[in-house]
């Protein structure tokens, strides 16, 4: 009997609502809690801030683990943006245990810091968290950079999601990926093209995709309700997952 992957993605853009007006974290934990997914991809989460620190009230260094308190038991956070007071990057969060992490760089210029958070769960499927540049070229490098990590870290038979911003509302990259990695977008299956995610409060550009490959595919929606269109500057991603049995089967809860 196949198990169901419930999979979300989030650009939660440091906890703060569009504009920067309010520090929403708390509103976001809710959030995510009531849809109770198996497995987040979240970017821009903050890892430490201590300008913020006496500034903001509510304020949580370490945001992964606030979000991931007493649900997920299992965080990946992978460093990318490092400034004088702090830094963020992506972090996965997961109900299944981590056999292995590893947080790849994939900057091209010293002021636009990226990276790929790299996991692997039930010992065979491999999940990768990304935040993408602004720029067509760098764009384009990232993209290679992500292939050439995945094709060093997953064997081709073995399954694996993408998930995160890719800022890809000309969807080069989304082509690229599909071509070189032979991965589906979960929203452009299901409905024809990948979703409109920003800006939340009126979705125009579709800049956010979960991709996957070697998985069953059941369902794919974007999270648009009134709540959702102030907590962030884009919509969150969805999706549940039929997992083969090859790949739970040897599930290793350590």
């Amino acid at each position: 009997m196949s198990e169901l992957l419930r999979v979300f993605s989030y650009n939660i853009h440091k906890g703060f609502s569009p504009g920067n007006a309010r520090y929403l974290l708390r509103e976001i934990r809710h959030a995510i809690r009531l849809v109770n997914a198996d497995l987040l991809f979240l970017q821009e989460v903050i890892g430490e801030n201590v300008k913020h620190q006496n500034r903001v009230s509510g304020w949580e260094d370490r945001q992964f683990e606030y979000l991931a308190d007493e649900i997920w038991h299992h965080q990946a956070y992978g460093k990318n943006a490092i400034y004088q007071h702090g830094h963020h990057g992506n972090a996965i969060l997961s109900k299944h245990p981590f056999s292995h992490w590893q947080n790849f760089d994939i900057s091209r210029w010293w002021f636009s810091q990226r990276g790929v958070l790299h996991g692997r769960l039930f010992n065979s499927l491999h999940v990768y968290c990304i935040h993408m540049g602004l720029f067509s070229n760098e764009r384009k490098t990232q993209a290679r950079q992500l292939v050439d990590i995945i094709e060093s870290t997953a064997r081709p038979e073995e399954p694996l999601i993408i998930a995160g911003d890719m800022n890809d509302w000309r969807g080069k990259t989304h082509r690229f990926l599909q071509q070189r990695l032979g991965v589906q977008e979960v929203y452009q299956q299901l409905h024809g093209r990948p979703a409109r995610t920003f800006p939340a409060a009126l979705p125009v550009l579709r800049m956010d995709r979960i991709y996957y490959r070697g998985l069953d595919l059941l369902d794919a929606s974007t999270l648009v309700g009134d709540h959702w269109r102030t907590l962030s500057d884009h919509c969150a991603l969805y999706s549940e997952f039929a997992l083969p049995e090859k790949v739970t089967a040897g599930a290793v809860y350590a």
